[in-house]
């Protein structure tokens, strides 16, 4: 006997390969299917130093900063101040921007994606004999799975 994990996003695909795999033999209580649960809990925008997931919210107010202080120096050659305040001026306004674009995106722009346009996926394992083994990873493939794995 073989074990055969497949994943599947929660649609009638699913369904249609749990009957495909009844119709070549595989018996319902050899076929166990666990949805998992949708993340409810709101991701931390602010990374610690231990526990980082890849999402920035300095890299755009970095590049804002820099353009802005440039342009803060340029002009400030012409103006009162002088081209050193007006260049720390232009940083500060060009991170705090990019910041804010940052913030904004990730909270409202992403979080509406994350949330509506995922469902959650299903851990489909079939236990089944070593000769049905590549019929049923056929079957999976076939309906969708988004990825397989065979353990004997």
């Amino acid at each position: 006997m073989i074990q055969i994990f497949s994943t599947f996003e929660h649609s009638v695909n699913l369904e249609l390969a749990i009957s495909s795999l009844e119709q070549i033999g595989v018996r319902k209580e050899n076929i166990f299917a666990v949805p998992l649960t949708i993340r409810t809990k709101e991701r931390r925008l602010l990374d610690s130093i231990h526990n980082a997931d890849g999402i920035s919210l300095i890299s755009t107010g970095t590049a804002l900063g820099t353009a802005f202080s440039v342009v803060g120096a340029s002009i400030g050659f012409r103006l009162q101040w002088g081209p050193i305040y007006w260049g720390l001026i232009g940083a500060g306004s060009g991170f705090m921007l990019g910041f804010l674009i940052d913030l904004f995106y990730y909270k409202v722009i992403k979080k509406y994606h994350i949330t509506h346009g995922k469902n959650s996926e299903v851990i489909l394992i079939v236990e089944c004999d070593e000769a049905k083994g590549d019929a049923v990873e056929d079957i999976l493939w076939h309906h969708f799975a988004l990825g397989t794995a065979r353990i004997s």
